[in-house]
């Protein structure tokens, strides 16, 4: 193999191993990081956890000595700055790695470039830019929060055949398989918050955890204008042991909010006249929260308004192989809708698989 093709395939190791930190690392990104000497890895790691040490770090650590003339291949920028662990670049330097190829920069305002100027003052080549677009959609949902202060969105939804998330009567459970909620329940398990509107909250009554758990806790979230979630609903029973975030506006009372407070839900107010600038508010505020990934499980009005705010960059569709019909039995998306078809949401490169019977499509916008 000539350099580029040994370059590649490290590069590649570098993306799996990154890929085993989704869930745990979050806010941070997932990075993946080998150390080699030719076609040889002598040390390697990925950022495994929140606060734990970094993947070039890890790397550093196994290579020992050897590290001195080698070369380090990572998926992202080596930090420069003094967080909850010391800066990666400074133990590049000591290391005498002489070569680094990265596959793209950290925009985080305390790298953004800083990283490979650093380690090019010290004398260390860096080659940046392979695999750029696979890195990119690695991190995906972090690009997105340290550049925009919202959080990544995931939208997800079970129908019928036709089209139907429940019958003309409300019927809904259950119109998916017992393997896709399982699928869902591992979405759940990876994501910071899930969020409902207050019709699915009272029709459906869910509990919405991650059932078995997985490596985050998300936060249950509530759109409810007016706070009037039940007190004997599962969510405000169970929200001591498990958060519950109520969005809520200035139409709710006063003893609704303290109602929820005291039975342990937080009550967040969300600014703005309307139910679009209500959403930007609560988006805004998970952004700043740092929560990198939500889950919006509906119903049809909830994923109306995040599609029709331009919110929605990832789908997970569970259709079922069953025709309910009726005028009247709700579809998955409401909203305003959009009115050319120019104009609508693209889901680039889907993935169509089957799961135990049910038909599952997920892709990104």
């Amino acid at each position: 193999m000539n350099q580029s093709e040994i370059d590649l395939w490290h590069m590649q190791r570098a993306l799996e191993l990154a890929r085993q930190g989704q869930g745990h690392v979050e806010p941070n990104p997932m990075v993946g990081c080998v150390v080699v000497r030719g076609a040889e890895i002598i040390g390697q790691g990925w950022h495994r956890r929140f606060g734990d040490a970094h993947a070039e770090i890890e790397a550093l650590r196994l290579a020992g000595p050897r590290a001195a003339g080698a070369t380090m291949v990572v998926t992202l920028e080596p930090c420069c700055h003094q967080g909850k662990t010391p800066p990666c670049t400074q133990a590049i330097i000591q290391s005498g790695i002489r070569r680094v190829v990265v596959a793209q920069r950290d925009p985080f305002s305390e790298v953004a470039g800083d990283g490979i100027d650093q380690l090019k003052a010290a004398g260390t080549q860096v080659d940046i830019g392979l695999l750029e677009n696979e890195a990119r959609r690695l991190n995906a949902p972090y690009l997105k929060l340290v550049t925009t202060g919202r959080p990544w969105t995931i939208a997800k939804w079970a129908m019928t055949l036709d089209g139907k998330i429940a019958t003309r009567s409300g019927e809904s459970r259950w119109i998916s398989g017992e393997a896709s909620r399982r699928v869902v329940h591992t979405l759940r398990g990876c994501v910071d918050a899930v969020i409902v509107g207050s019709q699915t909250a009272r029709h459906d009554d869910p509990l919405l955890t991650a059932r078995p758990p997985g490596p985050r806790v998300p936060i249950r979230i509530v759109l409810d204008s007016c706070a009037a979630i039940s007190s004997e609903s599962q969510l405000v029973k169970t929200a001591r042991q498990t958060p519950v975030l109520v969005a809520a506006s200035t139409q709710a009372s006063p003893s609704d909010r303290q109602r929820l407070t005291n039975a342990g839900c937080e009550v967040f107010m969300c600014n703005g006249d309307t139910p679009a600038a209500r959403l930007d508010s609560l988006l805004a505020e998970l952004g700043r929260r740092r929560m990198t990934n939500v889950l919006v499980e509906g119903g049809a009005a909830v994923l109306g308004s995040f599609l029709d705010a331009g919110a929605i960059d990832e789908v997970h569709v569970f259709i079922a192989p069953k025709l309910i019909g009726g005028r009247d039995a709700p579809g998955p998306v409401a909203g305003t809708g959009l009115t050319e078809l120019a104009t609508a949401l693209h889901i680039a490169d889907p993935h169509v698989e089957t799961v135990t019977g049910d038909i599952y499509v997920h892709g990104r916008r």
